[in-house]
């Protein structure tokens, strides 16, 4: 981590004039176009944390980036190829919109029926209850969202209810000797794995309630999964055969984030199946290390490992305000900001670029 920082990204207020300052700023030869050496300073300046310390990024990733961002392909940006790059990409680094989705901090998993305290990993649930309630009292997030497991009697991941279901021939554990957490593959078009739980979150009832000592905010989103008995849900965005999603995705777009801080319980189930979902729905993703508790410890590094590699991250909650308000700009977060729109480059884009000339410079 180096120290330099040519110009001040955090005091930016995103006018035609700072534009123009900005890119004249990086335009060291001042031929109207910035080269893969110029954007790589920029790079350096966007991507650095609250102590002014520059983030390396991978000279790939700086590549890839700048040739997003090149769209004639002509080995340099140009102003207009600038514009986009600035109310497409810039800001979302600079002026993240951000909110935290709190999975399952449910009494069933803390100190009821499926207490986690119980499972390979020993994790106690209690633990991320004052990490997240400093987070919700420290922070001004854009949105809240709380999770629900929300289970009728008769669900399918239910142990007891192992009777209810036919088993598929290609089970390879039988009705007569599952037992809790085994998987079984239920009968079906197609077949459908399982893995057995505890009786727990049903709805309406005591396991099923938020833990007491967190937390909830005025006009937060609660939002419930499970709910259908023939198929279980571990991400708060959809159930686990993609048949029916729960409108976080909506209601997240609905609001404009862009950065999902992800934590609850647990790690390497509920949560980590939200993270894959945030990311796969194009959010950049950030998964709470501190305020986060699961079920076993390799698993729960997988969990980290998968998000990293898709250009997530994984922090502890100090890191947070700092990031929500734009003066800890993560390069990996800047990518996926990057591939996103290269993913969507077919879709229209923020603002008619190619239909304005360069010297009306529209900003929203």
């Amino acid at each position: 981590m180096s120290s330099t920082s040519p110009i001040d990204f955090v005091n930016f207020d995103f006018t035609c004039t700072t534009m123009e300052a900005c890119f004249n700023a990086f335009d060291k030869n001042c031929d109207g176009y910035l080269d893969i050496d110029e954007f790589r300073i920029l790079c350096q300046a966007l991507f650095r944390n609250n102590k002014g310390q520059t983030y390396e990024t991978p000279e790939e990733h700086l590549r890839d980036i700048f040739q997003i961002f090149d769209l004639n392909h002509d080995g340099q940006i140009d102003k207009e190829e600038f514009t986009y790059c600035w109310n497409n990409w810039i800001k979302t680094i600079v002026r993240p919109i951000s909110a935290i989705l709190i999975i399952d901090v449910q009494n069933d998993f803390i100190c009821g029926t499926l207490d986690i305290r119980k499972c390979p990993a020993k994790h106690n649930g209690e633990d991320i209850l004052q990490p997240i309630n400093n987070l919700l009292e420290k922070i001004d997030f854009d949105a809240v969202f709380y999770s629900f497991d929300w289970h009728p009697m008769d669900h399918v991941s239910f142990l007891d209810n192992i009777n209810l279901r036919k088993l598929h021939e290609s089970s390879p554990i039988t009705v007569d000797n599952v037992q809790l957490y085994d998987t079984v593959i239920f009968d079906g078009d197609p077949p459908m794995k399982q893995r057995m739980w505890p009786r727990h979150c049903v709805q309406n009832t005591w396991g099923s309630e938020l833990h007491k000592d967190l937390k909830v905010v005025e006009n937060a989103v609660k939002i419930y999964k499970g709910t259908n008995p023939e198929v279980d849900s571990y991400s708060a965005f959809w159930d686990n055969s993609k048949l029916t999603d729960t409108k976080l995705d909506a209601q997240l777009k609905l609001r404009n984030i862009t950065d999902v801080y992800i934590c609850g319980v647990a790690y390497d189930v509920c949560v980590g199946a939200t993270a894959v979902d945030a990311i796969s729905s194009g959010f950049r993703t950030i998964l709470l290390d501190d305020c986060s508790r699961g079920v076993d410890l390799q698993d729960i590094e997988r969990t980290k490992n998968h998000v990293v590699k898709n250009h997530g991250i994984v922090v502890d909650s100090d890191r947070v305000k700092n990031m929500v308000e734009g003066n800890d700009r993560r390069p990996e977060l800047g990518y996926k900001s990057a591939l996103n729109l290269k993913k969507n480059k077919n879709q229209p884009l923020k603002l008619p670029l190619y239909l304005t000339a360069y010297k009306l410079f529209q900003f929203s």
